[in-house]
C-alpha cells in the first residue's frame, strides 16, 4: 500500500505519519507508533491488555513470529474486515490502537 492510501486509510484518525522500517512502516499519530504496514501489505494494528479483549472477539489475530527458541507474540493484532471497507469503523479501529500506545507508554 502506497503511502497516501495509508493516509486514507487513517484519515478519520488525524495526520499520521509513516516511516520505513525492518521492511515494512511504522504508522504514528501525535509521535506514537499504533499501526504497522507489513513488507506483505497487511496493516496491523497495535493492543494492550486493555483492548486485546476487544481485537479477540472481533476475529482478529495476534502477529506472531518464530524466534530462535519460541513462538514471539508480538503487541499487534489484524485489522476486522469491516474496518477496511469502512472509514468509520477504521477511525474507531484506529482510536483503540492508539488509546493502547498511549496506555503503553506511560
Amino acid at each position: 500500500m502506497d503511502n497516501d492510501a495509508i493516509r486514507d486509510l487513517f484519515d478519520g484518525l488525524g495526520r499520521v505519519t509513516i516511516r520505513k522500517m525492518f521492511g515494512g512502516k511504522g504508522i504514528y499519530f501525535e509521535g506514537l507508533i499504533f499501526a504497522l504496514e507489513l513488507s506483505t501489505g497487511h496493516i496491523l494494528l497495535k493492543a494492550d491488555e486493555v483492548s486485546i479483549p476487544v481485537f479477540e472477539a472481533a476475529g482478529c489475530e495476534q502477529w506472531t513470529y518464530n524466534g530462535k527458541e519460541k513462538l514471539v507474540k508480538m503487541p499487534y493484532w489484524s485489522v476486522p474486515e469491516e474496518a477496511l471497507d469502512d472509514p468509520e469503523i477504521m477511525t474507531e479501529w484506529a482510536r483503540r490502537a492508539y488509546e493502547a500506545a498511549l496506555r503503553v507508554t506511560k
